[in-house]
């Protein structure tokens, strides 16, 4: 950031001198830090042609090329001014520099047993035989600074700060002897607001009584009670004037979240249409932090109704219980040929290790399907399935994603043996990689999926594999693609799908920017639903655009897709949201 403000001073400043003097040229010096900084001494003193021959310009002139180059330890340093043509050339002549000759540095008091102290003391960036650069110097001791407080040791000082300089012999002298004054530790958390907070706090807080101050910790505390969801806004801040015995109150202000929090939202995208989600909230059911929501979920194609109660464990964030219970109803007679009605039972665990993108969770979940599917006759089937799963995601930003990894895998189990009426097995894993390179953009992304049982005729519609639309293989309708059965009539061949036992899906998308928030975009995907892999692959390749906005990219394709069943195909998708 520093060295962005320092150009933009420079070129101001070259602009205006050059507009009032026409042009200006430095020679003599190389080094562009120096050359940039006489630059700006002199684009201050606002002459212009007419006084640049006056003495008293002249003088003013030399005394700014004196202070620009005397921080880089040259104080002996001559100019000569000459204006040919009207152009103004200045030529510096630095001479010797001052070099360091005496360096003496000491640590008195607490800080002389510091580990983290003494490094930051002894990596002091000047040793003698090295010229005098005083922004090293000045930056030595701001870093000093920022260590002590950011390590508890608020009565920091220089008892000894000097700098010497012996111009006639080029030399110069630096004393540094630092005060550190005792280190505090954290002491008591006090709570400034609803008491209910209490045990929240202590499980999230990184630090305990009597630990060694450290700003880090803090600050991961604070970061931590803001990602809880119970709150609008959290301070944690030290109160050093009231430490006892060296021990620092930590305080926190807290403004809670409203009781109940409401959230409406509406969406669209070429597979679902028009969709519109609705979510009540109560971050405080209980008074140990449990939580309870309920969601609605309306689309042209799917409706569905939950509600989830978590319970928070000792990690409040990443560590936590749910119990669910949900139903759900899906119309999807003109793409999959699927109809069903979903009530769902479930208890998860879920955890993630600090500062881990892994997370992990573990289920046992209860479904009772009613479902038509194709020509199958209308069925219900109850499964009772334990499970697991494993998350990876890793992504720079959250809106625009320029870098990212995501890596997901579950696997379910049911068996006559436990409640259920067929056995079962599905495991599906799923990734995609964001990677650019300058302004080349890459997303490659792949899918796969198998079920083992031994009545697939009793799979449910919703755990059976389908393929197409704007998440598997551009180019056709949402879940269009799948093993098929055939009937004929009156001479009529209807055919209908019945999903399958396999699923495998590869995609690679290549963006470029090509005006402010936009990109187009060119890509090929394939994939297959299939119960033995001997139908072809699907494939859907075009081009497209991506308007990147506050919420997220709006991603808008033309796809063609090609399979060994159909002719050819086109279709237009569009969806909204970030891709990770």
């Amino acid at each position: 950031m520093r060295l962005h403000i320092l150009f933009l001073l420079t070129s101001l400043c070259i602009f205006a001198f050059s507009a009032r003097v026409h042009a200006l040229t430095i020679k003599g010096v190389e080094n562009s830090d120096i050359r940039n900084n006489i630059a700006v001494h002199l684009g201050a003193l606002n002459i212009d042609m007419e006084n640049v021959n006056d003495a008293f310009w002249q003088r003013q002139i030399q005394d700014a090329i004196n202070k620009a180059v005397q921080p880089y330890g040259y104080y002996n340093s001559e100019s000569a001014l000459y204006v040919v043509n009207n152009k103004l050339s200045v030529t510096v002549t630095l001479n010797s520099p001052l070099v360091v000759t005496n360096l003496t540095r000491e640590i008195i008091g607490e800080g002389r047993e510091d580990k983290g102290f003494r490094d930051v003391f002894n990596n002091f960036p000047l040793k003698v035989g090295d010229v005098l650069y005083q922004p090293k110097y000045e930056d030595f001791k701001s870093a000093m600074f920022s260590y002590a407080l950011t390590h508890g040791f608020f009565d920091f000082a220089w008892q000894a700060s000097r700098l010497d300089l012996v111009r006639e012999e080029q030399a110069a002298n630096i004393l540094l002897i630092a005060q550190s004054g005792p280190q505090y530790y954290f002491g008591d958390v006090v709570i400034k607001g609803d008491a209910r907070s209490v045990a929240i706090v202590e499980r999230i807080k990184p630090f305990k009584k009597g630990d060694k101050y450290s700003a880090e910790k803090l600050t991961s505390f604070n970061r931590r009670l803001n990602q809880t969801g119970y709150y609008q806004r959290v301070i944690a801040r030290p109160v050093v004037q009231k430490a006892i015995d060296r021990h620092v109150p930590i305080e926190i202000t807290l403004t809670h979240k409203p009781k109940d929090l409401f959230n409406v939202g509406i969406g669209a995208s070429s597979d679902e249409g028009l969709r519109i989600p609705l979510q009540w909230q109560r971050p405080w059911a209980t008074r140990r932090g449990h939580s309870i929501s309920a969601d609605l979920y309306a689309s042209q194609r799917e409706q569905s109704i939950s509600s989830n109660y978590r319970i928070p464990m000792q990690n409040v964030n990443d560590d936590y219980a749910s119990i669910g219970i949900g139903y759900k109803f899906l119309d999807d007679t003109e793409n999959s040929n699927t109809k069903s009605d979903t009530l769902s039972v479930s208890a998860r665990r879920f955890w993630r290790e600090e500062a881990s993108n892994w997370q992990k969770s573990v289920s046992l979940t209860f479904e009772r399907e009613n479902f038509t599917q194709g020509l199958q006759p209308a069925q219900t089937t109850d499964l009772l399935m334990p499970g697991a799963s494993l998350t990876y995601i890793d992504r720079g930003e959250t809106i625009n994603i320029n870098q990212g990894l995501y890596f997901s895998t579950s696997l379910q189990v049911g068996s006559e043996a436990l409640l259920s009426d067929i056995d079962l097995l599905k495991a599906t894993a799923r990734t995609t990689w964001i990677h650019s390179l300058g302004k080349h953009r890459f997303k490659l992304r792949g899918e796969a999926g198998a079920i083992s049982t031994n009545n697939f005729d009793r799979v449910p519609s919703t755990m059976r594999f389908f393929v197409g639309g704007d998440q598997t293989v551009r180019g056709f309708a949402l879940n269009s693609i799948s093993p098929f059965e055939e009937q004929t009539i009156d001479g009529n061949t209807t055919r209908t799908l019945s999903g399958g036992q396999y699923l495998a899906v590869a995609s690679i998308e290549y963006t470029y920017p090509i005006y402010e928030n936009w990109r187009v975009a060119l890509f090929f995907d394939a994939g297959t639903a299939t119960n033995n892999f001997d139908e072809g692959i699907s494939r859907g390749t075009g081009f497209g655009f991506h308007w990147i906005t506050p919420v997220g990219p709006v991603r808008f394709y033309f796809a063609f897709g090609k399979s060994n069943v159909d002719d050819s195909s086109f279709r237009f998708h569009f969806a909204l949201g970030p891709e990770l």
